[in-house]
Formats: structure tokens, sequence, C-alpha cells
């Protein structure tokens, strides 16, 4: 009896131990719930205000703004397309470059000071603008001077890569192929080159230019049946070229 009483007591204390400690910590959190609210409060009477965060968003264009930046642009390239017919390359150049900083997507702005750099000798402008309109417009004009970009910079690997895209875009114009085909020679690709400028032969058959280039690809290749037969399609357009009838002459003692 007297050991239940213990067990009794002692199970007693410690609930009213937990109990207490339960206590100080529910008053521990309202004490701090209330310091809280209490900070709230001063704020709010200080003036504060609560910011929500929110996405901003771009502000779009009007369609009045679009309207005026298109016809400034516009504007520009006709200055700019006059410049140029009287050769005044700068000025050209400088309109191009004002009309993009109005609207710099402006890929036909764009393609047109690319093609201004390309015929005015500034082969690595060129090739940098026209691989970064390439990632906009997939248009052959584009491929093909990229390749002549790169042909004029002697790199005639890259060449060859830009003129096949350009060729597998457009497999009907001959020029694809005889650009092709030239730029194959200079990377000294003759068995590729050789049926590229037969091709182009074909189509362009009294361009005496692209005749001798295969001629000449034939003898590469060795094949002198084939270069005499080339050279004397180029003998049957130009009967008076002495050259060509040395190397026939040359060719038949072979």
């Amino acid at each position: 009896m007297l050991y239940v009483l213990v067990l009794s007591g002692s199970l007693a204390g410690i609930i009213m131990l937990f109990g207490f400690r339960a206590l100080l910590r529910n008053r521990a959190v309202r004490r701090f719930v209330r310091s809280i609210k209490h900070r709230f409060r001063s704020a709010e009477e200080r003036g504060a205000l609560m910011v929500e965060e929110r996405i901003i968003s771009r502000p779009r264009k009007s369609p009045r703004t679009s309207a005026i930046e298109l016809q400034q642009v516009r504007s520009l390239i006709r200055q700019a397309e006059k410049a140029m017919a009287q050769e005044k390359i700068e000025d050209s150049e400088r309109l191009c470059i004002q009309a993009l900083t109005v609207q710099p997507n402006a890929y036909d702005v764009q393609a047109m000071l690319a093609k201004l750099y390309l015929t005015t000798g500034r082969e690595n402008k060129a090739e940098a603008m026209y691989r970064e309109l390439l990632q906009y417009r997939d248009e052959v004009s584009f491929h093909s001077n990229l390749g002549l970009a790169y042909y004029r910079q002697y790199k005639y690997v890259e060449a060859c890569q830009a003129y096949q895209e350009a060729l597998n875009r457009d497999p009907q114009t001959p020029e694809r192929s005889a650009a092709l085909g030239r730029a194959c020679i200079a990377a000294q690709r003759f068995e590729e080159a050789a049926p590229l400028l037969e091709k182009a032969t074909q189509r362009l058959s009294r361009s005496t230019e692209l005749l001798h280039l295969l001629a000449e690809c034939y003898l590469q290749l060795g094949a002198t049946e084939k270069a005499e037969e080339t050279y004397r399609r180029i003998n049957k357009i130009e009967p008076y070229d002495e050259t060509v009838k040395a190397k026939l002459l040359s060719l038949a003692k072979v």
C-alpha cells in the first residue's frame, strides 16, 4: 500500500513538472507573438508600407512608337542606298549603323551593311555579320556571300561548307555549282571539284573561265583524255587562243 502511494505521488509530481514547463513555453510563444504584433503596429504608425513582390515586365512599345521607328529606318535606308549609288561608302555605312540603333533587329539593314562590307574589301566584318544573320534567316544569298567572304580570306574549307549550304538550297542555279567547284579547287579537293564544274559548264557552256578550271582539275587528277576534251571545247569557242592550242599539242604527245 505504501509502495502504491509513493508511486502515485511521483507520477503526479512528474505530470505537474511537465505541465509547468509547457505553460512556460506557451507563455514564451505568446510573448514572442505579442512582440511581433507590437513591432508591426509600430511600423504602421510610423507610416511603413508592406510591399508585395511582383514580376516587373518590360514595357512594350506602343504601335505609334513602332510606326515612327519603322518610318525612320525606311528613311535611313533610302539615304544609305542613295549614298551607295554615289559611292559615298562612309556615309552609307554610317546611315546603316544609325538605322540599326533605332531597330537593332532590322535584318534587312544588317544584310545591307554586310553586303557593303563584302563589296568594300572588309571580308572579316562581312563574315561576322552573315554568320549572325544566318542564326535568324536561312537565306541562300547569305550562305553564298558568307562563302565568298571566307574564300577571299583564304579560308577555303569554310568556303566549301558555306557554298555547299547555298547549293543545297538552290541546286538548279549553275553559279552555285561553279562557286563550290572553285572553292574545292582552292582547297585541293579536285575529285569533288570536277563533277561540280562539269555540271556548271553544261549550263554555262561558253564560260571559258570555268572550262579552263575544269581542264586544270582533270590534269591534277591525271585524267588527260578528259582534260584534252575540255581544251577542245575551249578551242571551239576561242579558236585563236594560242595557249589552248599549245595545251592540246602537249596532250597529244602524252
